[in-house]
């Protein structure tokens, strides 16, 4: 078996992309310029982020990593200075993204670190209701200024009011602002994301070591129950889609909804009654902000929301509505969920034996809970509400560079440009408004944004190395294990590569997502749209879930994903609905096929493949 990976230098480039470094920042390069840059990347371990992004990025859409990149370091690194932890260092190689956990080599700085970590992020921890209700509000005012931004066409000729009210600038210079405002509000809104997250994760991981030096081999599959049934902002839109189809049937509008197959004929069917009135007022009342809700994971403009297509929530609508009709529980079980947390808490305090421990555990665990609702609810403000309106916006931009014909599709062609690209085919458009000459971008950008959807497509059709480097004996950094799902025997298993056939390996080591043995038929899905093939009691299998699955879990039997640890938003999820999953298989989309029989066990992290579809 080999010990290392692939060299990240030695990489080969696709056939007919040369030149697609042009696409993304220099500095997202593996490069040789520099020998002591060079070798840090030789040897430090870098792994697909798979659990973010499935699919490889357009050159706008890295925005969102950029943010990251930026946003989670420097809470680690220079605000509350987590004691083993630096930031996470990023690269891209034909448009995937890798990331590297940087550490502190120096112990003795290490042993420097932990008070300063203790006074500030212990007050956080001390003040978190009071500091998560000022953080909402931040964020529920910027997506308010979100929504005010606008890009109106130039004018022929200003409005007098800019002369004879000495105003002092033009609609060009604020056209520019605004496009400048834009963007800073979007990473600004990634500077909230991360106020919370990293100390979220962190007691999340004090808790279980805490716990694991008590009940040492203690299942992470059980300390994760015992802080589920906790509710959450992120589990509301799929509560308002389930009062929206209780309604319906209240009110006796159900049949017009399940009789049509899109949102506009049912809108206008239920428009005829009063009744119909009645839910579409109620809709409208849900819609804003719950219905910005991504149908992926927000990080890419395709993942577009519930608002932009109502066929989806309408889909959902229904499969709600023939649930109940049926006799369905529908929602999460929160009241089995609790007890069975309770219980397990009992059971475990009962075992210990020192007051210390005792103390230790209990104060771990209470962190742990007051946390919980932001790890979860920070998704629905940032990469959902946000996110959603945020491209609406650059959308509006594209419409502008198409009239100016800079790009020959508003909708499919910005997403080529980086955001950098962008303003400076602004300046372009707006000097060429204030001379009255033709700009070059007319010229330019539709030859270039031609050649990066050629390289794009190419990039689809390979597949990334998991991980890339060398890697670590043990893997310790928290946020790797608990989130993406990397562990040292994940990397092992990385590292056997092809030793065995894909199509004969029938077992495949996951980690525990949520716990619970079952079998059934898998169903293999690649986006929401195709939610409606599922069949009752199958085994979904993805390479990761969104929010708007929500309305899957309540006909699943379980599920498998090919990315994320044990505190990514596929396994806290299916905690809540009490369905056995497994998380960071690596290759469960490529292994399994739709129809064969599989066994999950989401203690033990295995998935076994049964019988294969015939």
């Amino acid at each position: 078996m080999a010990k290392t990976f692939m060299d990240p230098h030695d990489v080969p480039t696709i056939s007919g992309t040369e030149g697609w470094e042009r696409m993304y920042p220099y500095q997202y390069q593996f490069s040789m310029e520099d020998p002591a840059r060079a070798k840090f990347e030789s040897d430090q371990i870098w792994y697909y982020d798979g659990l973010h992004y499935p699919e490889p990025h357009y050159p706008f859409d890295l925005i969102w990593d950029e943010a990251w990149f930026l946003a989670l370091s420097q809470y680690n690194s220079r605000i509350f200075m987590v004691p083993p932890a630096m930031g996470i260092d990023h690269r891209i190689v034909n448009g995937y993204v890798y990331i590297s956990p940087v550490g502190i080599p120096d112990p003795n700085e290490v042993g420097k670190r932990v008070p300063l970590f203790m006074e500030r992020a212990g007050y956080y921890y001390q003040n978190w209701d009071t500091l998560f209700g000022k953080w909402k509000k931040k964020v529920t005012t910027l997506i308010e200024q979100l929504e005010a931004v606008s890009f109106p066409d130039l004018p022929e000729m200003e409005e007098t009011s800019v002369v004879f009210e000495g105003k002092g600038f033009s609609s060009g210079y604020e056209f520019l602002k605004r496009y400048d405002d834009l963007i800073n509000m979007g990473l600004l809104n990634w500077q909230y994301h991360f106020e919370f997250l990293n100390l979220g994760y962190a007691a999340y991981v004090t808790f279980i070591n805490t716990t694991n030096q008590i009940f040492p081999g203690i299942p992470i599959s059980t300390l994760t129950k015992m802080v589920s049934g906790i509710d959450v902002i992120m589990y509301r839109p799929d509560a308002e889609l389930i009062r929206l189809a209780r309604l319906a049937i209240d009110v006796g509008v159900d049949d017009l909804i399940l009789k049509t197959s899109k949102a506009r004929e049912a809108m206008d069917e239920l428009a005829k009654h009063p009744a119909g009135k009645e839910w579409l007022a109620e809709m409208e009342k849900a819609r804003y902000p719950w219905f910005y809700i991504s149908t992926g994971t927000g990080w890419y403009h395709t993942h577009i929301s519930w608002n932009d297509n109502l066929d989806i929530p309408f889909d959902s609508i229904r499969m709600h509505i023939k649930s109940i009709k049926e006799g369905k529980d529908v929602g999460r079980p929160t009241e089995n969920l609790i007890k069975e947390r309770d219980r397990i808490v009992d059971e475990y305090r009962k075992l210990i034996k020192t007051d210390e421990d005792r103390e230790a555990f209990e104060q771990g665990l209470a962190v742990s809970r007051t946390v919980f609702p932001y790890v979860e609810d920070h998704l629905f403000y940032i990469e959902h509400w946000f996110h959603s309106i945020f491209w609406a916006k650059i959308r509006q931009i594209g419409s502008v560079l198409q009239n100016a014909g800079f790009i020959e599709n508003a909708d499919t062609d910005i997403w080529f440009m980086k955001r950098d690209e962008i303003k400076q085919a602004l300046w372009d458009y707006v000097t060429a408004w204030a001379t009255g000459v033709k700009p070059r971008g007319p010229s330019y950008w539709p030859k270039e944004i031609a050649w990066r959807k050629e390289t794009y497509e190419k990039f689809r059709g390979w597949k990334p190395p998991p991980a890339l480097g060398v890697p670590p004996d043990v893997v310790t950094e928290p946020f790797t294990i608990v989130l993406w799902g990397v562990t040292t025997d994940v990397l092992s298993e990385w590292l056997k590569g092809g030793e065995e056939g894909e199509g004969e390996q029938n077992t495949i080591q996951g980690s525990p997502g949520s716990s619970g043995i079952v079998e059934g038929r898998a169903r293999v899905l690649k986006n929401v749209q195709e939610l409606s093939d599922l069949q009752e009691g199958e085994i979904l299998v993805a390479t990761t879930t969104s929010p708007s699955w929500a309305p899957a879990f309540v006909k699943i039997g379980g599920a498998v994903t090919d990315v994320g640890g044990p505190m990514c938003h596929a396994a806290i999820v299916c905690r809540e609905y009490g369905l056995p999953t497994v998380v960071g298989t690596g290759k469960a989309t490529h292994l399994i096929k739709t129809g064969d029989l599989i066994k999950i066990d989401g203690d033990s992290g295995l998935v076994t493949i049964l019988e294969r579809a015939k």
